[in-house]
């Protein structure tokens, strides 16, 4: 129980790696503070409440990212503050307004109130490899990226991926903004997250691995998955916390796959939809473009789960809480 009487705090805690976050400190021992936007929607809070350890270790608070000073009640006594709080939209009519202020100014009203409490030492924050791979060169075949490759924001801009400029930004003022005050901060850049759901709503990524499996053609070919497990999603963020060597920023990819991949071992696991009429023998032998290093990530004690075990545990629990059925 590393987390005997440390108490710590997770922005946007009914969040899908968030949700996951708040239940492995729990069972670490650690006090947790949890910020939701609101306390009176119970599909943001009760998943959150029935944890094991929730009762006597978890204590919810109201929390609005675009408002200033929101997080102070939240952080008072913590060590340790894990900003998860983003928006996660790939649609969106105003970028500005739905996910590039929420994610910037968010970041920096949740820094600026870690900044005020004397106890904190650390703020470990959860970006995207969407932060990582828009640079100007976007990764080619044979490239493999790591921690040293960034998101150009006016590569983001041309191309009107928002959401990778909404995180970009936020890790660069993050960044910025943590030299500037003294502050410790730790970056985990995951990839696709996939996995167990702990929360009532479904996630977008989850949502992606659905269409997957049961949309048409169109949906597999071509795409390519940079995959990893929200448990290890959770163990980077809290290794990233407990070892004092961390540093930087840490890519958390088990596997970059086509989308072939994922539907040759969903067939294989459940053979009975019978996906392998979707797809010929081949077919999947297309080369991969790039990979992503995942040296810094074990080097913090990152074990990657096999990429079978994370797309099986994903479709059972998509199937138990009813979001999948064959």
């Amino acid at each position: 129980m590393d987390g005997e009487g440390k108490v710590v705090c997770v922005t946007g805690a009914s969040g899908y790696i968030a949700s996951w976050l708040v239940k492995l400190l729990l069972d670490r021992g650690y006090t947790v503070h949890a910020t939701v936007r609101s306390l009176d929607d119970p599909n943001k809070t009760e998943h959150l409440l029935a944890l094991d350890g929730a009762k006597e270790r978890l204590s919810l608070f109201e929390a609005n990212l675009t408002v200033d000073g929101s997080f102070d009640t939240a952080f008072n006594r913590c060590v340790c503050v894990f900003h998860t709080a983003s928006p996660v939209l790939l649609s969106v009519d105003d970028a500005q307004a739905q996910l590039i202020d929420p994610a910037v100014k968010g970041t920096l009203n949740v820094l600026k109130s870690a900044a005020k409490v004397q106890s904190l030492k650390r703020v470990v924050l959860t970006s995207s490899m969407t932060a990582v791979m828009f640079g100007s060169r976007l990764p080619e075949h044979g490239d493999v990226m790591d921690e040293t490759w960034f998101s150009d924001p006016l590569v983001c801009e041309q191309k009107k991926l928002w959401y990778p400029l909404s995180k970009t930004l936020a890790e660069d003022a993050a960044v910025k903004f943590s030299k500037e005050n003294d502050l410790e901060l730790v970056v985990i850049n995951p990839g696709y997250v996939i996995g167990p759901l702990l929360q009532p709503a479904l996630n977008l990524t989850s949502k992606g691995i659905i269409s997957l499996i049961k949309n048409d053609k169109e949906v597999i070919s071509g795409g390519i998955y940079r995959l990893v497990d929200v448990r290890d999603v959770v163990a980077a963020h809290i290794l990233a916390f407990e070892n004092p060597e961390a540093n930087g920023r840490y890519c958390t990819v088990a596997k970059v796959v086509s989308s072939l991949e994922i539907i040759k071992i969903v067939d294989k696991l459940y053979p009975s939809i019978g996906l392998s009429e979707r797809y010929k023998d081949g077919e999947c032998d297309e080369p991969l473009t790039y990979n992503v290093s995942r040296a810094k990530a074990e080097s913090l004690g990152v074990k990657f789960n096999p990429l079978e075990v994370s797309i099986k545990d994903t479709v059972e629990s998509l199937i138990e809480k009813h979001f999948l059925s064959f």
